[in-house]
């Protein structure tokens, strides 16, 4: 086929010819075709068209590949790499020679006070000048130096000042927004601690990494350490290893011990989670694991004897002095003031915990509070009044164990308008106002009915659970799951048994039995996660059945939130101290404490409804419900009494007010949690009397009266008497006291009726079964109740 044939052809075809082959030719002895053959050639003639159209498209996608070969050659490729090497070299040289060590320390090696202010603006309190003394490393002992080589930087004595990998990991968090930087040394943390800032920007990290290099450079190893520990943050107010070597140990640098040298050296990762008399039983076992980590480095390293290892004991440190400017209530609220700011740090810009306390404390901020310097007063009148002047020490050895904690807060915004920490900063550094040592106790049992309600959870019969479904109030019945009995049963108050009894009046009587079934009946799994939905911190708590009498730890300001979202209709309040945090001009976005919704507003207001009946028809009645200061006003709430009497709650709310008392036994000399029976003249103090009382004095004498405005068919939200009657108590023969108000919960059926026996009255309290055992003589006929036989709901 000549090539004018081909082109016809190809034109015919709407494709390319197949490429010549002379073997399909004709040869000059063969018979040329006739017009009787085309049948017999068409398909030879399809079949070459297929071959040649897979032979094209094979061709036409050859070109494609071979121009990203051309395009992404090895050498190109390595040229590349090479040109980047060089650029980042090119940079990085520039940067070396632009960037010079800094002729003098930073503001935050300088240090300023802050200054903290009410909600108002008026001061509330500066942070006093920087505790702060360096001394030359020949005064600490040359095996404390090495405790903080061992937990910083093992390699320090060899590196170049620089930990490239940790810088470089730390550069791509920055970038990433992940924030927290990774390793570096100690070389890196000093020339960021007295040249640079806390900040986490790739400027600050690539500066740091120069100054480092050139530090290392220029000045002996010595030098840096002694400007890396006289310039760290310890915790407690104290800059440099003099003032932490005072305010843990009451010694000079030159007088610290080798484990002591190890604890200060592990504080240095988080001062205030590590500080031991302040330290929640996580942080302590923590801290002993670093401090254990140093002195096994030390071993490692050959710089400390293993028998002298072996030897060693965890040393305690002394109890902490507050600052002389922060004295009474004071240190408590810059205390909480500081740790939520540095948890806004920690979370907006990456900071690592040491960073950012490093970042706050004392270092010219303005910090404006959401406290009502009015409700702070109050607050802090009604413990003295209520609490403070009845106890007295020198009669009774007891009474100076009790600690009160309170704290008081806004449903509405979230906002804390008052806190109680303890009797005075300078004297007791704990805050109880946060401390979460403490058994929350019956004050937990509205959680559980939370969710149960949220859950539409249902009793083992199949009966859904609400304010007025029956239970078995009897002492100590073994729970039942599934028809299995599951090995616990605690008993209630005074071991008082109750029969059929409704979950309304359950709680206003806190029934342990009750409670215990209902928690198996929701799902312990279930309540804990409805506890944390609420606020409080459950990590590490197991769902076990005696979390339904509360066992775990909780703060007076966790209940004070969980209560809030109860007071909120189910929008999850988080209780802030912080209105605002400003320095030079720049302002800390501090988070809302109002959430979203957690639990619907049914079940919160449902829950809410069944708590007015603890107040006006319970455990809380004579203290709240018949306090002539009432006047009407609608509250909800609950007592709480920990297992042999160490705490002692009462946590309540009005409509636009939520407060949190609790009471905590502790030993004045060991921090040691003891029981608080006979403290201020009472065989034994429970949620009804001293922390109901200081509630009621506060609140009725900061709030307006108001209504509770409830989305609920369930529970009875008892209408208070304006003028409560305060007649003479009943006989002790009466199983239930007489309330002014109209019944709390609608009575039983018939066949199930609420009310116990007569010989089996109402309890007192409703702490666990360690709690003291009736009187023989007065068991069977009159409730376990030490402080007012003559009241059995008095508690």
């Amino acid at each position: 086929m000549g090539r004018a044939e081909e082109r016809r052809a190809r034109q015919r075809g709407g494709r390319r010819a197949a490429p010549k082959r002379h073997r399909s030719q004709p040869t000059a002895n063969a018979p040329a075709a006739t017009d009787a053959q085309p049948a017999a050639n068409a398909e030879p003639t399809a079949h070459i068209s297929r071959a040649a159209t897979r032979g094209r498209a094979a061709k036409s996608a050859k070109p494609a590949k071979g121009r990203i070969r051309r395009l992404f050659t090895w050498k190109k490729i390595l040229g590349t790499v090479f040109g980047l090497c060089l650029l980042g070299i090119g940079g990085f040289t520039a940067l070396y020679l632009s960037v010079d060590i800094p002729k003098s320390a930073n503001k935050l090696a300088q240090g300023e006070s802050n200054v903290y202010k009410y909600s108002d603006g008026k001061i509330l309190a500066r942070d006093g000048t920087i505790n702060r003394e360096s001394v030359d490393l020949s005064k600490v002992p040359r095996k404390v130096q090495l405790t903080f080589v061992a937990a910083e930087n093992k390699s320090f004595y060899h590196d170049n000042g620089v930990d490239l990998r940790g810088t470089a990991r730390g550069l791509i968090n920055t970038l990433s927004g992940k924030g927290k930087q990774g390793g570096s040394t100690i070389t890196q943390q000093y020339v960021k601690n007295y040249y640079l800032d806390q900040d986490q920007t790739v400027t600050r990290k690539l500066k740091e990494l120069v100054i480092s290099l050139k530090v290392d450079r220029e000045e002996h190893k010595d030098d840096i350490l002694a400007g890396y520990i006289n310039t760290s943050y310890y915790g407690r107010g104290a800059y440099g290893i003099q003032a932490a070597a005072q305010a843990y140990y009451g010694v000079d640098a030159e007088k610290l011990s080798v484990a002591q040298g190890a604890y200060l050296a592990a504080l240095l990762q988080a001062p205030s989670q590590y500080d031991w008399q302040a330290a929640t039983s996580t942080g302590k076992k923590l801290v002993r694991a670093r401090w254990n980590y140093v002195l096994n480095n030390m071993v490692e390293e050959h710089w400390l004897d293993a028998a002298q290892r072996k030897d060693m004991t965890f040393p305690i440190p002394n109890e902490p002095k507050g600052d002389p400017g922060l004295n009474g209530q004071k240190g408590y609220l810059v205390a909480l003031a500081n740790t939520q700011l540095e948890q806004q740090l920690m979370k907006k810009e990456g900071l690592s915990q040491s960073d950012a306390e490093a970042k706050v404390r004392r270092q010219g901020w303005t910090i404006t509070l959401n406290i009502d310097k009015k409700k702070q007063a109050a607050l802090e009148q009604a413990v003295k009044t209520q609490l403070i002047s009845k106890l007295d020490p020198k009669k009774r050895k007891v009474d100076d164990d009790v600690q009160a904690g309170a704290v008081s807060v806004d449903p509405k915004t979230g906002r804390i308008v008052a806190l109680y920490g303890g009797r005075n900063y300078l004297d007791h550094f704990y805050n109880n106002a946060t401390r979460r040592d403490y058994q929350p106790a019956s004050t937990f049992k509205p959680v559980i009915l939370a969710a149960a309600l949220e859950g539409n959870a249902k009793t083992q019969d199949g009966k859904p659970i609400t304010a007025d479904t029956v239970y078995d109030g009897t002492s100590g019945r073994q729970v039942v799951d599934n028809g299995t009995k599951v090995g616990f049963g605690p008993p209630n108050e005074g071991d008082a048994s109750y029969g059929k009894i409704t979950v309304q009046r359950a709680m206003n009587l806190s029934v342990n039995s009750v409670f215990a079934q209902m928690g198996v009946d929701v799902g312990m799994e279930e309540v804990m996660s409805t506890a944390n939905k609420l606020g409080m911190d459950t990590k590490g708590m197991q769902a076990v059945y005696a979390q339904t009498l509360g066992s775990m730890g909780a703060s007076p300001l966790e209940m004070a939130g969980i209560y809030a979202t109860f007071d909120n209709h189910g929008k999850k309040v988080t209780p802030t101290i912080v209105k605002s945090a400003e320095k030079k001009g720049s302002e800390v976005d501090m988070p809302d404490p109002i959430g979203s919704e957690v639990i619907s507003r049914k079940a919160a207001d449902t829950v809410t409804s069944v708590l007015t009946g603890v107040v006006d028809d319970g455990t809380a009645k004579r203290s709240v419900a018949d306090n002539p200061l009432r006047d009407g006003q609608q509250v909800a709430g609950k007592t709480g009494t920990s297992d042999n009497n160490k705490s002692a709650w009462f946590t309540g709310y009005t409509p636009d007010l939520v407060t949190s008392v609790g009471l905590f036994g502790e030993a004045k000399k060991t921090g040691a949690h003891v029981p608080m029976y006979g403290a201020g003249g009472l065989p034994r103090v429970d949620g009804g009397k001293f922390p109901a009382q200081i509630w009621a004095a506060y609140t009725f004498g900061v709030t307006q009266k108001a209504k509770f405005d409830l989305d609920t068919t369930q529970g009875a939200a008892v209408e208070p008497t304006k003028s409560p009657t305060l007649s003479p108590p009943p006989s002790p023969s009466t199983s239930a006291p007489h309330s002014s108000a109209p019944p709390s919960s609608p009575p039983p059926s018939s066949s199930s009726p609420s009310a116990p026996a007569s010989s089996s009255p109402p309890p007192s309290s409703e702490p666990p079964s360690s709690s003291p055992p009736a009187s023989p003589s007065n068991s069977a006929t009159t409730p376990d109740n030490p402080e007012d036989p003559i009241n059995p709901l008095d508690q």
